[in-house]
């Protein structure tokens, strides 16, 4: 059974830092890509970072320069650090996983992030 569990979702202040971690497990063939991505209350799901197998990356431009994204490849975990948090990444943050470039075949069931004073 295909897993992806996220971790370290909160409360943080504007201005503070978060670390989002992503475990997948029970995926046999391997994986291309992990991603993230974040909905708002209202909001469309919306890409935020990802990392294909051979390293390229893309981020969107809301969070280029703040947010960085990581990935272990031996161990199927992917991480998004993410810093100087605005109240406007407030959102549910959900990783995924593809099997070929860019695709989302699993996806986890999310972690909140609250950006607030």
């Amino acid at each position: 059974q295909v897993q992806l569990v996220e971790s370290g979702g909160g409360l943080v202040q504007p201005g503070g830092s978060l670390r989002l971690s992503c475990a997948a497990s029970g995926i046999i063939a391997p994986i291309n890509t992990m991603g993230w991505y974040r909905q708002a209350p209202g909001k469309q799901r919306e890409l935020v970072a990802a990392i294909s197998r051979d390293g390229a990356a893309k981020y969107a431009d809301s969070v280029k320069g703040r947010f960085a994204m990581s990935r272990d490849n031996a161990k199927n975990m992917a991480y998004l650090e993410m810093n100087r948090l605005k109240p406007e990444d407030t959102a549910v943050y959900y990783c995924t996983s593809g099997l070929r470039t860019w695709s989302n075949d699993y996806w986890g069931q999310g972690t909140q992030v609250t950006v607030s004073s």
